[in-house]
């Protein structure tokens, strides 16, 4: 009895978690868009990437509304970090936070830049929301559900329904990233013998395969954690998976490791329920 008592009380805590990253994400995603219609600066950070003033303050909205309501659990967010601003300890339980995925679509004006949220429970993503603003689509998971939402013009949440990966489907949809696609990737989806492309930016990668919308996303190009975390929780929350190459599951909380950047990942496979060809190229 006690162990199903705390499997509701996890399972009660996850909904209320999720309810929060819906709220923050669509706050953010309102600030990101009103600096993506304006007359934007782009400043560099000391890795040369780019970083506008839309994610400055989707980051402070989202960190502010999290250390609000789960002052215990530390955030770890790409702009803080950035910055050298990180918790000493994770623990078993901490979040994830890019307020702008595909900063580089952004820029140039494309629109496959998101809004990421996750909690990490024992390395694994287990609660995450990707909040789309330009095409007004938010994608929410927690486990054993994952849910497609329709955002109105006044950021207002409207239809929902929920969403799972599909299985057999030929020929199979490869996503591939638009600003960094890699010799590796492209040797890896010749693997397939057939196959149609699909060129996304950001974490939309994971969420199209778990709307059943692709299949596989091979990613064998640099990426952070706070990257791909809510995604990824979407993705398995919709019965898909990511893997390393080497077959075992992705993990979160990566910090001290020779010759890594802390929160960086290894190449990776997102996929639906598809068979893969070995991840080595």
């Amino acid at each position: 009895m006690a162990t199903s008592n705390t499997t509701a009380a996890a399972a009660s805590d996850d909904i209320a978690i999720l309810a929060l990253f819906e709220r923050l994400a669509l706050a953010a995603g309102r600030v990101v868009l009103d600096v993506f219609h304006s007359d934007m600066t782009v400043s560099r950070k000391d890795d040369s990437s780019p970083v506008t003033e839309a994610d400055r303050r989707a980051e402070k909205i989202i960190l502010e509304g999290l250390r609000d309501a789960l002052p215990d659990i530390p955030c770890v967010a790409e702009e803080e970090c950035s910055e050298g601003i990180v918790p000493v300890e994770l623990g078993d339980t901490f979040l994830l936070i890019d307020p702008l995925d595909g900063t580089k679509e952004f820029v140039t004006r494309h629109a496959d830049f998101t809004v990421n949220i996750a909690l990490i429970r024992n390395g694994m993503p287990v609660v995450g929301a990707v909040f789309a603003p330009i095409s007004r689509k938010l994608y929410l998971g927690r486990p054993g559900f994952a849910e497609a939402v329709d955002i109105s013009d006044d950021f207002t949440p409207g239809g929902r329904r929920r969403i799972a990966v599909r299985e057999g489907f030929e020929p199979v949809t490869i996503v591939a990233s638009r600003s960094h696609r890699t010799p590796e990737t492209d040797a890896y989806i010749l693997k397939f013998r057939t196959a149609e492309i699909v060129s996304v930016g950001s974490s939309l990668k994971f969420c199209l395969i778990a709307a059943a919308e692709a299949d596989v996303y091979p990613r064998f190009g640099p990426t952070m954690e706070w990257d791909t975390a809510a995604g990824d929780a979407v993705l398995r929350a919709a019965g898909g998976a990511t893997e390393m190459v080497d077959g075992t599951p992705l993990v979160y909380g990566k910090r001290g490791r020779p010759d890594w950047l802390d929160f960086a990942n290894p190449a990776f496979i997102a996929r639906g329920r598809v068979e893969c060809p070995a991840g080595g190229v």
